[in-house]
């Protein structure tokens, strides 16, 4: 496997495209996520522009002009507490899986949250069997188990577990906030 080959980079309105058609197949035929009907172009656009607007890092792993994979780091939750906490969504096209574009998409991810001045990345894995290709991607990025939600999911016929798995970055907990950082910086303007 040649890793190298994939070249990461900033999604654009360009790639959503392709983006929307790789998360079809996740909804469709998957269970990382629970949604159950795939969305839109126009819905998928919308979200694009909401991660976008709010400064979020959305990549997009790319072979030979084509877009095998994306990630995005959006809100945690919205109340202001959690401004320093973002979740991590990633999905690889099936023709790409294995190939090692999830890992090298999560590397980026958590990279451009390091610099934007995040301290916790939270992965919220849907149907997360602890041999899921999710849950081993995240591990051996050093996310560690932190909860399983048992059933609370339910696709494709079968009850699904929702696991959570935390990365903390930038010193995590261990000091206080960044007053520079871009989670910072969007609370005291949008608190003035």
């Amino acid at each position: 496997m040649n890793y190298e080959q994939h070249t990461i980079r900033a999604a654009t309105s360009a790639d959503l495209d392709r983006i929307t058609d790789i998360y079809a197949d996740a909804v469709t035929n998957g269970t990382a996520s629970y949604e159950l009907e795939p969305p839109s172009r126009a819905e998928m656009g919308q979200r694009f522009d909401s991660l976008i607007a709010g400064g979020f890092p959305y990549l997009v792993a790319e072979k030979d002009g084509i877009v095998l994979g994306y990630a995005y780091a959006g809100a945690f939750r919205p109340r202001p507490a959690y401004r320093f906490v973002v979740e991590d969504s990633v999905y690889v096209a099936p023709e790409a899986k294995g190939q090692g574009v999830g890992l090298k998409l999560m590397q980026g991810l958590i990279e451009a949250a390091k610099a934007a001045g995040f301290r916790q990345v939270i992965a919220v894995i849907g149907d997360g069997r602890p041999d899921s290709a999710s849950v081993r991607l995240h591990e051996k990025l050093g996310f560690r188990h932190s909860g399983r939600l048992e059933g609370s999911g339910y696709k494709h016929g079968r009850w699904l577990d929702t696991v959570f798995m935390q990365l903390p970055i930038n010193d995590g907990a261990l000091i206080p906030p960044d007053i520079n950082s871009l989670p910072e910086q969007k609370f005291r303007s949008q608190n003035k």
